[in-house]
């Protein structure tokens, strides 16, 4: 039996220990003290992490989703690897209907095929087109359109029935409608790119909404006088909030404030990372707009935030150099949350007997040492 001997491992509800991992055919068979005659696939000094699942990313090393090809989605996969992330969900643009049904439609293939350089692709996070035109935030205005369950339809069937999550605006007309048409087929529906009101969230919540994305972000502030979209975040428990944690989005003192108010199981870390991850600082593109990068800064031409170049193990870095969250509350927020905000807690998010052999390595300045997709290294420092 191949596996893992004598490692420091993360097991959730019990903690950082030294353990043996057994695997067999890409799942984790064994898990204990006795070394079972394991044979190492290495050796490390490093401690063995679930897998990062990033739900929110549109690309890396110079590929984007919405290239809508099968090799950009592999650059991705194969770069991703390098941050120690396993599973991803391919994320979308507001574009024309074209491309965006491209984009899907490559996802649909590179999942059936199922061989991957890196990370798996998990699915699919439709960011946009459904979304307000006063909240675009990096969203190209012009390719804006009204919620619509049949059109939403037509883009999973692309995508061979592989949206994970929709990102839409509640307070739009049809927005209610989706959300419920998403709820009921088992979609997460997450409001983002929004100008409603905290009352507009409550009610996107009653019709099933359960995420915000990358909240703070293209949304409604927090006033005392309104709420908006940040207070139903914080207040609302059944909402999972995505936050982009490099600090340049967010700053650390409201990312202390939304984990101090949210639920355990109810923040999850993302990248919203773009093609410029892992390329030379200058000009980049997010969904057919030119972004220039600047010391891990992504913006328009006219200063808007674009999307991040942010790495996942440098997110959960952030997370505890900067924010004071401890270890391995930071480690779930990347393994553990997402994977039950997605749905793939089954298999994914945590170190158990029976789920799959995905796993990154840190060392203790959170460099990934090792990355391992279903029992197979994908990537070595």
């Amino acid at each position: 039996m191949k596996g893992l001997k004598n490692v420091k491992a993360y097991i959730k509800n019990v903690g950082v220990v030294t353990t043996n991992i057994g695997i067999e055919n890409g799942k984790i068979v064994y898990i204990g003290e006795d070394d079972k005659n394991i044979e190492p696939i290495f050796e490390t000094e490093g401690v063995v992490l679930p897998g990062f699942i990033d739900e929110h990313i549109h690309g890396a090393g110079g590929a984007d989703a919405m290239d809508g090809t099968v090799d950009a989605l592999q650059t991705i996969s194969e770069y991703v690897a390098r941050e120690g992330t396993t599973g991803f969900l391919a994320t979308t643009m507001t574009q024309s209907k074209k491309n965006i049904t491209n984009a899907l439609k490559a996802v649909k293939a590179i999942r059936e095929k199922g061989e991957y350089e890196g990370a798996e692709v998990l699915g699919v996070h439709l960011e946009g087109p459904f979304i307000s035109p006063k909240h675009v935030g990096a969203q190209p205005l012009e390719y804006v359109a009204t919620p619509c369950a049949e059109v939403f339809d037509e883009y999973n069937e692309a995508s061979g029935n592989s949206i994970k999550i929709v990102t839409l605006a509640p307070e739009v007309d049809g927005g209610l409608d989706l959300i419920k048409h998403l709820n009921e087929i088992g979609v997460v529906a997450s409001v983002g790119h929004t100008g409603g009101k905290y009352a507009d969230v409550v009610k996107a919540v009653a019709a099933g909404a359960t995420n915000v994305t990358h909240t703070y972000n293209a949304q409604t502030g927090l006033h005392h006088r309104e709420a908006g979209v940040v207070g139903a975040a914080m207040l609302l428990d059944e909402l999972n909030c995505e936050m982009i944690c490099d600090t340049i989005h967010v700053s650390v003192p409201a990312i202390k404030l939304v984990i101090k108010n949210k639920p355990h199981d109810k923040f999850t870390l993302i990248t919203d990372a773009m093609r410029a991850k892992g390329m030379p600082d200058g000009k980049s593109e997010l969904g057919g707009q030119e972004v220039f990068v600047k010391n891990g800064e992504a913006r328009l031409a006219d200063g808007t935030l674009a999307g991040s170049v942010l790495k996942m193990n440098v997110a959960v870095k952030n997370l505890v150099e900067k924010v004071g969250v401890a270890f391995t509350d930071a480690v779930d927020f990347a393994t553990y949350n997402p994977a039950k905000n997605i749905g793939v807690l089954t298999e994914r998010g945590t170190i158990e007997v029976g789920k799959r052999a995905d796993f990154t390595v840190l060392d203790e300045k959170f460099n990934v040492l090792y990355t391992v997709v279903n029992g197979k290294v994908v990537y070595k420092a």
